[in-house]
């Protein structure tokens, strides 16, 4: 064997992100030597290097922590056959009711299976809350400090170092990653949890691990989930050998009784159902069964603070004392400290996988859910609250009957429940695809048609993905990236959002605009609680613009830094209180701000001093908000795109006014439909921002004696409004 396959070999023992590197540098190597060239000195690089790397992964062999397993988790039982069929397959799937410890059990298997010491042990939530906990959980089951041997990654921290072994991030993350990272070359192991979400991330990440997997096969993929249809998922990965193995790890210990309790209207009055008093009604009945904490469902964060409140006054036989504790991010360390009296736990789906709450031997479920949905031929993306799945349904009775025997009731009836659909809708086929095409096209993975989701997206909705990238300017006739298309894919936010901000430094308001899309990217941090909205209204009087909700948002900005700039940081909460403003959400704004700034500069983009020029920012927003222009119409409503025709929000800023037109960034649909978020602006800005998308007629040709020419009549259009 000569000094080049022994090398070759040695490139096994090498950390998996120098593998490629290393073996195009060997590559080159043996084809000098056998064109009879000098190799000298790249045998000294390539020495060196593999030097380097080799000793880098024998130092993180030696550091791996002892790991150890609570016998009382359901998967320690299954966890041979776990290591086994992942050391023998390249995707395990494992399917785990809800409890049985595979999210913080698993990578620990892969650990001492010697995984994670040539690349790190990936692993992937839907959600930032769940990620951020599980690492913090892990961590403390392997003696470490969070940020050491564990870290995280999400959207605005990264507490991952270089001596890390496991990585949680969200899906997203992942898939942003892919972009500078083609062949997840600083993994080893992939875990992608809560697969049963169907997000549109997690669908395009399992189709590109399809795709990478005969490319690394020295990858691992392990697909875990609380309710899945494995089988789909079993043949999406299949190989030579067959379907990829799926393992079945049992959660529950202890039985779950449903108690089915419909809302019911007033028999007197006929009134609606009031869901507070019936959760009232439903915390008394369990209350009288004995101690436990309870953990109630609810559709959005607006009726968890209506419910908190109304709970909060009123006394409940057995639970006098009872904690009402909502669940949120900011308070999610409390949810899992020790604690004496009863609590009652008030939360969104986020609990129904993402998170196990310690403690509950009782499950209150409404049965309903926000669930975001899109209509491609409006252009209208639809929050409704709906009956969730019976999967979701249960997974959150699963919540319970993991202390004891538990009760779930369910605030609907039973031919309710065998009424629903068994999965939730995957996220790919009620969503627009703007983003993942340019992901696609960015990543040169073909046509979104030809990729290998495991449940291609509806035509239509492909068809409105592409007219959204034509209309932002990404991309061009023959659907090929355009120069802009390409600059857009660099940015990992929302296509419309990407193409406002490289506007903003065409127009020379970088500085105002990135405010502002951060703005539009979080939920509204002003407030309006329903028992005090005259006074919340008042309050908010200060930061209105009456041409713009935009350049409102830069007022409720420069308010905000002022206090920032004058006041402490309780007396910060205080302002923030009593002017009707979220603390949290601006927070979150300044750091959604920051971070497209951090990604503008990224690419080149500085943004310059702050002018607050009315018509450079809407010429800015109109590039990547053209869907959203619609033309005054009769009485209240306005014309959008398709002569569909909207009111204008009552709570927004050119409300009174009613200009003549607009551009909105929100169509919305409730009992009405609604533009939300909106500035007026002038004819004469659209037609430059939609060169591309207007039409022009011409009509009655004439002789003109002055000009000594033929001439005619032009109308120019956008989406059937006429601009000229």
């Amino acid at each position: 064997m000569d000094q080049i396959d022994t090398w070759e070999q040695s490139l096994d023992l090498v950390m998996q992100a120098d593998r490629y590197r290393l073996r195009r540098l060997l590559g080159s190597i043996r084809q000098a030597k056998a064109a009879g060239k000098p190799t000298d000195r790249n045998e000294q690089r390539f020495q060196e290097q593999l030097q380097q790397s080799s000793q880098r992964r024998a130092a993180r062999a030696k550091k791996v922590p002892p790991v150890s397993y609570d016998a009382d988790l359901p998967i320690a039982a299954r966890r041979e056959e776990i290591a086994a069929a992942i050391a023998a397959h390249p995707v395990v799937i494992v399917c785990g009711e809800t409890g049985s410890g595979k999210s913080t059990q698993l990578p620990k298997i892969c650990l001492e299976l010697g995984r994670g010491i040539s690349g790190l042990i990936g692993h992937t939530q839907p959600r930032r809350i769940a990620a951020r906990s599980i690492a913090s959980r892990l961590s403390e089951e392997l003696g470490q400090p969070l940020g050491t041997h564990v870290g995280f990654k999400i959207r605005f921290a990264d507490t991952t170092r270089p001596e890390s072994y496991v990585k949680l991030m969200t899906d997203g993350i992942l898939l942003a990653e892919t972009q500078h990272d083609r062949f997840l070359d600083q993994y080893d192991t992939l875990i992608i949890d809560e697969a049963h979400e169907r997000s549109l991330n997690i669908d395009f990440l399992l189709g590109y691990l399809k795709r990478l997997l005969p490319k690394r096969p020295d990858l691992r993929v392990i697909i875990t989930s609380a309710t899945i249809d494995a089988a789909r998922f079993a043949e999406h990965f299949a190989d030579e050998q067959g379907p990829a193995p799926v393992i079945e790890v049992s959660g529950r210990t202890y039985p779950v009784e449903v108690r089915y309790r419909p809302l019911e209207p007033d028999e007197e009055t006929g009134a609606e159902p009031d869901l507070a008093s019936a959760i009232g009604d439903a915390i008394a009945e369990l209350s009288r069964q004995g101690q436990g904490d309870m953990l109630v469902f609810l559709p959005t964060e607006r009726e968890i603070r209506d419910v908190a409140k109304t709970l909060r006054g009123r006394p409940f036989a057995g639970a006098t004392n009872a904690e009402i504790l909502p669940l949120s991010a900011s308070e999610q360390n409390k949810i899992f400290a020790p604690h004496g009296q009863r609590r009652i736990v008030l939360a969104t789906n986020v609990a129904e996988s993402s998170l196990t709450v310690p403690g509950i031997r009782y499950v209150i479920d409404t049965g309903l859910a926000r669930i975001s949905r899109y209509s491609p031929r409006s252009k209208v993306q639809r929050l409704p609250i709906e009956a969730v799945s019976q999967a979701s349904a249960d997974q959150r009775q699963g919540r319970c009957g993991r202390i004891g025997p538990g009760i779930c009731i369910r605030l609907f009836s039973e031919e309710d429940y065998l009424s629903r659909d068994r999965y939730t809708t995957p996220e790919i086929r009620r969503t627009n695809l703007a983003a993942v095409i340019l992901q696609c096209l960015a990543l040169n993975l073909g046509e979104i048609e030809d990729f290998p989701f495991l449940e291609p997206p509806r035509p239509e909705a492909i068809r409105d993905g592409y007219r959204t990238l034509f209309e932002l300017g990404a991309l061009d006739d023959k659907q090929q990236l355009t120069p802009l298309g390409k600059q857009l894919s660099r940015l990992p936010v929302d296509p419309r959002m990407g193409r406002i901000i490289l506007a903003g430094h065409e127009q020379g308001c970088l500085h105002e605009i990135l405010i502002i899309a951060a703005a539009l990217e979080l939920q509204d941090p002003r407030e309006r609680p329903v028992e005090k909205q005259q006074a919340a209204d008042e309050r908010h009087l200060q930061f209105k613009h009456e041409d713009s909700d935009y350049l409102s948002y830069l007022k409720l900005w420069d308010f905000f830094h002022h206090l920032k700039e004058t006041l402490s940081r309780n007396q910060l909460r205080r302002a923030c209180q009593q002017n009707f403003l979220s603390f949290n959400r601006l927070r979150e704004w300044q750091d959604i701000h920051l971070q497209l700034l951090r990604l503008a500069q990224e690419i080149g983009l500085k943004p310059g001093h702050r002018r607050d020029d009315y018509d450079a920012i809407h010429r800015a927003l109109l590039p990547g908000l053209l869907s959203g222009v619609a033309l005054r119409g009769d009485k209240h409503e306005y014309i959008g795109a398709g002569g569909t025709r909207f009111h204008l929000w009552p709570g927004a800023g050119p409300f009174a006014k009613r200009p003549l037109w607009i551009v909105a960034a929100e169509l919305v649909e409730t009992s009405r439909r609604y533009l939300r978020t909106l500035g007026r602006v002038e004819p004469e800005w659209i037609e430059p921002a939609a060169g591309h998308l207007v039409k022009r007629t011409y009509s009655e040709p004439h002789w003109s004696a002055k000009r000594g020419a033929v001439m005619a009549y032009e109308k120019v259009s956008l989406f059937g409004l006429p601009l000229v």
